[in-house]
């Protein structure tokens, strides 16, 4: 094939219970619990390394196109801010020289679709560079590093779950604590139980993107400030992602519908900017067409919204849903996170 590419992937992840308690100002206090899982959706990169001493990168779904001279830091463009801060990092914290290059990412799901496609973007392009340049770094480092970049030499706010869950794939039940602690817990699912709940998941897009950092600074002076409603929420969506990771684990697909709903209660009463009538009314539309829960996937506001049914009444609800303006999804989980491989 003569010159050497580089791919990568990385899963998009449905945030299932917890969301939200990954956020700094919230964990460091109390420790946050998420559980979440990725499916066959996916974040993708390819690199093309030349000696253009240029910088090519191509977002090819964001129809967004960025050059630079090849140097050791380039100025974060707002267009491509998140690639240019990889990009910087990869230089200062590994290679110590500048890297010429063409670089064309692009998503299975909208950006601002609330499964995390942003941070799984990151960790698919830092995963790209650590093919092609060997960078010692484990599951852990990857996702770390994709968390740095991201909330402080970029400055978004955010959470954490998304890096982790696009590092390592799976079920995963993580743990958040003071000191940038992080412990990933894989759930080790009987096939049927991950079959069952596959069969009876339903994800419709809003046709809403969102700016998540939006939802999520508010739910942060809302911490900040010792609002007791806040904080109280939050200790309930984790209070319920530890009783999800039960009923998970056992087949208890009762239990785990109720915490869908549980859990997406008390999101609401977070931040005012997580639900709204549009989102009120779809969610009472899915349950009066056979839904037996449902919450929003991500910070909230619109984007994907996680439904939960009988398989039996599935297909009917598919009907009902294709009657309104959105797009309706049903994707199958993933237990392998992000990959990279070679052409040459």
């Amino acid at each position: 094939m003569g010159s050497l590419i580089i791919r990568s992937k990385a899963p998009l992840r449905l945030g299932l219970a917890g969301g939200g308690t990954d956020i700094a100002d919230y964990y460091n206090r109390f420790g946050g619990y998420v559980l979440n899982a990725t499916v066959d959706m996916y974040a993708y990169c390819t690199i093309e390394p030349n000696d253009s001493g240029k910088i090519e990168f191509i977002a090819a779904d964001l129809g967004k196109q960025e050059e630079y001279s090849a140097e050791e830091k380039i100025t974060i463009s707002p267009a491509l801010p998140l690639h240019c801060g990889i990009y910087n990092k990869i230089i200062s914290d590994f290679v110590k020289k500048p890297l010429s290059f063409k670089m064309t990412t692009y998503s299975d799901a909208p950006a601002g679709s609330g499964l995390g496609s942003s941070s799984t973007m990151v960790v698919a392009i830092i995963k790209a560079f650590e093919e092609w340049l060997n960078l010692p770094l484990g599951e852990y480092d990857i996702a770390a590093l994709a968390c740095k970049i991201e909330r402080e030499d970029i400055g978004l706010a955010g959470g954490k779950q998304d890096q982790y869950a696009a590092t390592f794939g799976g079920f995963n039940f993580m743990e958040f604590y003071e000191k940038e602690r992080v412990i990933v817990n894989p759930l080790r699912l009987k096939r049927w139980i991950r079959n069952e709940i596959e069969s009876s998941l339903i994800l419709y897009y809003t046709g809403v993107s969102r700016e998540s950092a939006n939802i999520i600074n508010e739910q942060i002076q809302h911490t900040q400030k010792g609002d007791a409603k806040n904080i109280e929420s939050m200790h309930e969506m984790k209070r319920q992602s530890v009783i999800m990771k039960e009923a998970l684990l056992k087949g208890d697909f009762k239990g785990f519908s109720d915490c869908l709903l549980n859990g997406w209660l008390a999101k609401k009463n977070a931040a005012a900017s997580i639900s709204n009538s549009f989102l009120d009314e779809l969610y009472q539309y899915a349950i009066d067409n056979g839904a037996e829960s449902a919450k929003i996937s991500g910070a909230g506001g619109g984007g994907f919204m996680m439904i939960y049914c009988n398989p039996c009444k599935r297909i009917a609800l598919i009907r009902a849903l294709k009657e309104k303006q959105g797009m309706v999804l049903t994707p199958s989980f993933t237990e392998i996170g992000t990959q990279a491989w070679r052409l040459i």
